[in-house]
């Protein structure tokens, strides 16, 4: 029968790559480590480690239960801060990952909300792309997952549970006014690593032909600054426009491309109270149009 003592050394094991390493984030002996797995491979009758050379790895089997383990385990600590708000929200903790446009322009007003609403709820914060946030989720080691997702990707994944945010749309930036995307068939452009890409890509191809990317930077302050030297153009959305605006560029808002931004969660509802007053607050949260990216940019022109 597994036991949870057991799982937290496997997991720990898994997570330092050595027993060593193991032992001393849990605080015990070596051989107290070396104990616990050899009762965890008796329990389930399998080869969990084995050795190379003066050290260990993880066998198959081993691994997918590690990855359980660490499951469970974010579970476990999750019900036990919820379970400490049983009173209501007077107490009580929710974990979100979101990507850097968000957590710079979205995240910190719901968090001034969160706090003013709910003041005993502790809010805690991580920078991860939304496929590094999903595993997070995934895993327990996070309740909320910020992610973004174009039409033409759709989320399909077994208990991901998603709430639409809002629209992002795209732009195009270049260091001209009243510019379109037929305009740069021939211009550098300035593009994401190779996950991040795919809307740029996806716009121009649209548009008839194949960008040239000759700069890749997922740093949108220094995209914009490429753009506003003239060492090319690039398509960014909405939320990294609103984050940081460089003088000297200008924006033109692509009006058949945008991205959706949801709120991930998983497992099946209703969600943990302090998860779901997060959610809430960050759904029905004004948009500040006052600061939308064409409007800043009097100059633009629509595409």
């Amino acid at each position: 029968m597994l036991n949870l003592t057991h799982l937290t050394v496997l997991a720990a094991v898994a997570r330092h790559g050595s027993v060593t390493e193991a032992a001393k984030q849990l605080h015990y002996s070596q051989p107290s480590v070396s104990h616990h797995l050899g009762r965890l491979e008796a329990a389930t009758g399998a080869k969990l480690v084995q050795r190379v050379g003066r050290g260990i790895r993880l066998t198959p089997e081993g691994e997918l239960l590690a990855q359980r383990a660490t499951e469970i385990l974010g579970r476990l600590d999750a019900a036990s801060v919820e379970l400490a708000a049983r009173v209501g929200l007077r107490a009580g903790r929710v974990r979100l990952a979101g990507f850097q446009t968000v957590l710079s322009t979205l995240v910190p007003r719901a968090a001034v909300e969160l706090s003013r609403t709910h003041p005993g709820v502790e809010l805690n914060l991580v920078d991860a792309h939304p496929d590094d946030g999903l595993r997070l989720l995934r895993a327990g080691h996070v309740d909320i997952a910020l992610i973004f997702r174009h039409a033409d990707t759709p989320l399909e994944e077994e208990g991901i549970r998603l709430t639409p945010l809002l629209d992002d749309p795209l732009y195009l930036v270049s260091d001209q006014p009243h510019q379109r995307l037929e305009d740069h068939r021939d211009s550098a452009w300035v593009g994401g690593c190779e996950r991040c890409r795919a809307a740029t890509i996806t716009a121009c191809e649209r548009a008839g032909f194949s960008p040239r990317i000759a700069y890749s930077c997922d740093d949108t302050v220094v995209s914009q600054s490429l753009v506003a030297a003239g060492m090319g153009v690039a398509i960014l959305n909405g939320l990294a426009l609103r984050a940081h605006r460089a003088p000297g560029v200008h924006t033109t808002q692509l009006t058949d491309n945008a991205r959706q931004v949801y709120a991930a969660t998983y497992g099946d509802p209703p969600d943990p109270p302090a998860t779901a007053a997060l959610i809430e607050i960050l759904t029905f949260l004004p948009r500040d149009p006052e600061h939308a990216p064409g409007q800043a940019d009097p100059a633009s022109g629509r595409a």
